[in-house]
């Protein structure tokens, strides 16, 4: 038991091993998921609480190699389970809430570090359909070999509720739980209507002008990951760096 890393939402609170800390910010984040009063934008993340079909990390710090290994091995064992657990299943980690205050930027790069630093030990290649180069509507984070949305949450964000949290949280959604949902079909298109109405009431800013649907030929998953405050703010090249066994047959530039 002291060697587990994933846990779902029905352990945390008793639970031993989980640090206080974590058990404050899980409190904070179920609230606000679950709010009734303020329903959370993310309906598929809601579902899955709801569900029980989260699981969960709690990590000290992404600039720590131990703890990114802990953050590596429990994101491991999640995708090994993932398609066991339901549709609107995600992965999310906690980190823990710092003394020391951050900015928006110094938030966004440490964002962008860890997901570098995860791949680079990921014991598995990049899966040859999916695109190394961000810029292609076809790109997505890889993990274990499968492609996967990622979405942060700071405690810095302000207007941007959506993305605000008590502590530096990270949000693993496989590709897979989107299978069907496309502005082709009606799934696709309810899912769409109601996170975007839901936006509308939640966030005090409109929403971000690089939200759309994956594979269209305008859209870059990358630039949905992190969302800054404002909508008129916004890396122009993505901060991700493939390993160096990866880089084979992608611009040079993005390095």
């Amino acid at each position: 038991m002291r060697n587990k890393k994933l846990f779902n939402s029905k352990e945390i609170m008793d639970s031993p091993i989980v640090p206080e800390w974590g058990k404050a910010v899980f409190s904070d984040f179920s609230q606000d998921m679950l709010s009734e009063e303020n329903p959370f934008p993310c309906i598929l993340g809601v579902e899955g609480l709801k569900k029980d079909l989260l699981r969960f990390a709690f990590v000290s710090s992404p600039y720590n190699y131990k703890d990114i290994r802990l953050c590596a091995d429990a994101l491991k064992e999640y995708m090994a389970c993932f398609r066991t657990l339901g549709r609107y299943t995600s992965f999310v980690v906690f980190f823990e809430p710092e003394y020391k205050k951050r900015t928006m930027i110094q938030y966004e790069t440490m964002f962008w570090d860890t997901l570098t630093f995860l791949h680079r030990i990921d014991g598995k290649p990049w899966p040859e359909e999916i695109p190394k180069n961000p810029n292609d509507p076809l790109w997505e984070f890889c993990f274990e070999g499968e492609p996967i949305f990622v979405v942060c949450n700071t405690p810095v964000h302000e207007l941007r509720k959506s993305r605000k949290s008590s502590s530096f949280i990270i949000t693993f959604q496989p590709r897979w739980v989107f299978e069907g949902m496309t502005p082709h079909t009606k799934m696709g298109q309810q899912v769409q209507k109601t996170v975007r109405n839901r936006l509308e009431d939640y966030d005090k800013v409109e929403a971000h002008p690089h939200l759309g649907w994956y594979g269209d030929q305008e859209n870059h998953e990358w630039k949905q990951y992190f969302l800054r405050d404002v909508n008129n703010s916004f890396p122009t090249e993505c901060p991700f760096k493939l390993k160096r066994s990866e880089r084979d047959g992608v611009k040079k530039s993005l390095y």
